[in-house]
């Protein structure tokens, strides 16, 4: 037969192009992923802003409640929620915190705060306190060992403090700040310091403990304690 034979398979082409679907579909997952990029970095970005924003104003207000500290000691005022009541040296992190009193999240935004059913520096029973896990309060946390010295400074003393052990609990363990945390509900026998934070770094579904106990005290009169040496001496 020739060439021209009805048998011969010729295809034809219909009003369709068969590219064109898929086409359009990698052009539609194209958008799509391009959006939730976009999405993304914004939500990273406002994490960020939020996370960052909130360390550079919680240090301005250290600085700033470092100076009202110093005013309330000089004229003998007594210590008022919410506002500073001590503060909190750790030698190891070169860091120093005004501690607030009490620990709701106005208090915890302006710094570490005093848990306010715990004990006072020095005595016997339990001072703890809790702090936001931000570059400027307890990010390095635990980086804390065993023998490491936190120091507490009131408006009459120093009281130096040596590490024991460093814990990682659940949020309900709130044992850890009780006036006795190895016997809750006890008579306290123990002069010691509970320091908290969230855990792990950017969660929190557990809690980091810091436990120490009192190693001395000295009046302030006396000076500047010799476990500050390396801090600048206001």
């Amino acid at each position: 037969m020739g060439s021209g034979s009805p048998n011969t398979a010729v295809p034809r082409r219909s009003g369709k192009d068969p590219g064109a679907a898929p086409a359009v579909r990698r052009g539609a997952a194209y958008v799509a992923g391009e959006v939730m990029l976009t999405l993304g970095l914004v939500v990273l970005l406002f994490g960020a802003h939020e996370f960052l924003g909130g360390w550079w104003a919680l240090d301005r207000e250290q600085h700033r409640l470092d100076r009202q500290l110093t005013r309330a000691w000089a004229a003998d005022a007594k210590p008022v929620p919410g506002q500073p009541v001590s503060r909190l040296y750790i030698p190891r992190l070169r860091k120093k915190w005004q501690v607030v009193e009490g620990v709701s999240q106005d208090d915890l935004a302006r710094g570490p705060g005093h848990y306010p059913k715990s004990d006072r520096p020095g005595a016997v029973g339990n001072l703890a306190i809790a702090g936001h896990r931000l570059p400027s309060v307890f990010w390095n946390l635990d980086r804390l060992r065993p023998g490491d010295l936190i120091v507490v400074e009131t408006r009459s003393g120093w009281f130096v403090y040596r590490v024991l052990r460093l814990r990682v609990v659940r949020p309900s363990q709130v044992e850890v700040v009780d006036h006795d945390p190895d016997h809750p509900g006890g008579r306290p026998t123990r002069r010691l310091l509970t320091l908290t934070t969230c855990n792990p770094k950017f969660d929190n579904y557990q809690r980091l403990v810091v436990q120490a106990e009192l190693s001395r005290e000295q009046a302030k009169k006396t000076g500047w304690p010799a476990e500050l040496g390396r801090f600048r001496h206001p």
